[in-house]
């Protein structure tokens, strides 16, 4: 996301008004960041990396809103609800069961795309930036998903990993 968007940024900024939407999950608020490891390369968990990529997704949202302020361009994040994907083919045994009966519950794709077309359409949005958003309504991020220090390191991390300057 972060790189994709700098790659973009100055074709968004022409374009005006224009939005950016980052899809993150609920599951932001289990996360946390670990700056030294950010790549899970001394200890991995399938669940916490996950968490924190989509925790990562809410504080560059959050971050990036504020570089943007008066360019035009508003910045969103979302969680799109439980959505019946492939990527439930990486769950166990035990989660897959879990799921199979949670399933009723769950939103088909048509069903979790409808967040993010609020997100990138919705006349009312055109002034918020850097908001969380859930079943088309704002919604409470977690503390860490609003915490401007963490944001700021996560900023300069990925500055420093990608060898460039986003002033």
């Amino acid at each position: 996301h972060f790189l994709l968007t700098y790659l973009l940024i100055d074709l968004i900024k022409r374009s005006a008004p224009a939005r950016i939407i980052n899809v993150s999950s609920m599951a932001h608020s289990w996360g946390s960041i670990t700056l030294e490891d950010i790549n899970s390369e001394k200890s991995y968990n399938k669940n916490k990396a996950y968490a924190q990529s989509k925790l990562a997704n809410v504080l560059f949202t959050h971050s990036l809103a504020k570089r943007l302020e008066g360019t035009g361009v508003t910045t969103y994040s979302l969680h799109p609800g439980v959505v019946q994907t492939d990527l439930w083919r990486h769950l166990s045994a035990p989660e897959r069961f879990f799921i199979s009966i949670a399933r009723p519950f769950t939103k088909n794709s048509i069903q979790g795309a409808q967040t993010t077309i609020y997100c990138a359409v919705e006349p009312s949005l055109e002034k918020e930036s850097g908001g969380y958003y859930s079943d088309c309504a704002a919604a409470s991020c977690s503390a860490a998903g609003k915490d401007d220090e963490l944001a700021q390191k996560l900023w300069e991390l990925s500055c420093k990993m990608l060898s460039l300057s986003w002033d």
